[in-house]
């Protein structure tokens, strides 16, 4: 019965101690696998919710940054009228 004891009471402790070990550090050399995959389909719809904004935004300012050009030249061209000078910006 002590040696049975003694038995399990060894398995017991080779395991707890074979469990406190640190894992093996990957190779240094070779880089991990990444875990990330491709999305595809539905795994798109949140991403493109949140670029759809994003993308409108971009495209109206060109259309700003022209009316912007626009003023700016009115109103270069008022001041110009209003000081005598016909000179075009």
């Amino acid at each position: 019965m002590k040696t049975a004891c003694r038995v399990v009471a060894l398995l017991a402790l080779a395991t707890l101690a074979t469990g406190c070990r640190a894992p093996e550090p990957p190779p240094k050399d070779q880089p991990p696998e990444p875990q990330a995959t491709a999305a595809t389909g539905a795994d798109t719809d949140l991403r493109d919710a949140m670029q759809a904004p994003l993308q409108k935004a971009q495209g109206v300012e060109a259309q700003v940054q022209a009316a912007a050009d626009a003023a700016k030249d009115a109103a270069d061209a008022a001041d110009a009228a209003a000081i005598g000078n016909d000179v075009a910006p």
